[in-house]
């Protein structure tokens, strides 16, 4: 007994381009989802503007949207006022140290933790995952007086050494979860074809799990890009700072003649926040990808 299709011959349905009904409920949630855009744009846009003003300009009362004139040259003296070209340079190098560190440790860990069954590795585990719930702050005196003891002050090595030792246990968690979501099978079959833990990693492991991979690889970007308090423990020399603690200088540095601070400090703060905007938006399907499927296991 055959099922003959009711559509004609030279007809298909094309599920791609199938569209929902309109309905009431679906036209209040785009209306939401506009305005809630338009709030949440509101300080982003507000900043870039703000960055484009006079000295006063920015404290006129009632304030104003957008600038009367346009002062694209603040963009400009901040290049002059400080070595923000050096900071920027420090931050790209410690950030690309901190993220080979973390993919290297964390994968490690978390193909230890997913794969091999040894004594104590449930405990070991859970005592991992429970350096979650303690503060950064709390483990920073300790830090100081460690890394006082290693001569390690003024250097980037408290920066950038501890990434290579699978100190995120988020990342670890993660990557953990999604190497449990890939078949026994494929690592058994390797292990038949003569390939050991190393080999299997390098060559099943890691292939499948790019999507998780870049999203740690944002993560720690993100982490190291934006970090503040340890730069600012640890670092003394002015040569030696990242960019967010260079920014501190439009707050603390040289006298400009009384003229109002703001309008670079935002313009900086600007240029600062344009690498994670720009890295989210070419990696965002990674990182959406990631998360999703790491919550699945076999």
């Amino acid at each position: 007994m055959t099922v003959k299709s009711v559509l004609p011959a030279n007809e298909s349905i094309n599920i791609l381009q199938y569209k929902k009904p309109f309905s009431i409920n679906r036209l209040i949630l785009v209306v939401l989802g506009i305005v809630l855009s338009i709030i949440f744009m509101f300080p982003f846009v507000w900043s870039i503007s703000s960055s484009l003003k006079g000295p006063t300009e920015i404290f006129i009362i009632p304030p104003r949207l957008f600038p009367l004139e346009p002062r694209w040259y603040n963009y400009e003296r901040i290049f002059t006022i400080v070595p923000l070209t050096k900071f920027f340079q420090n931050t790209m190098i410690i950030t690309a140290i901190t993220i080979v560190g973390i993919l290297m440790s964390s994968t490690l860990v978390a193909y230890g933790f997913a794969r091999f069954n040894f004594r104590g590795r449930n405990v070991l585990f859970i005592l991992l995952v429970g350096t979650l719930i303690l503060p950064p702050d709390l483990t920073l005196v300790p830090r100081f007086i460690l890394y006082n003891q290693l001569k390690w002050i003024d250097t980037w090595l408290p920066l950038t050494v501890p990434e290579f030792f699978a100190v995120n246990a988020f990342l670890v968690f993660l990557l953990r979860q999604f190497i449990m979501s890939i078949p026994l099978d494929l690592d058994e079959a390797a292990e038949i074809d003569g390939a050991g833990p190393l080999r299997i990693l390098w060559d099943v492991i890691l292939p499948l799990i790019k999507p998780a991979l870049a999203t740690v690889a944002i993560f720690a970007f993100l982490g190291a890009w934006n970090s503040f308090i340890d730069p600012m423990i640890f670092l003394r020399t002015t040569e030696k700072f990242p960019i967010s603690v260079g920014l501190r200088f439009f707050q603390t540095g040289p006298d400009m003649g009384g003229e109002p601070r703001e309008p670079l400090l935002l313009a900086a703060s600007l240029l600062m926040s344009l690498p994670p905007i720009l890295v989210y938006l070419f990696a965002q399907r990674y990182y959406v990808q990631g998360i999703v499927m790491s919550g699945l296991k076999r």
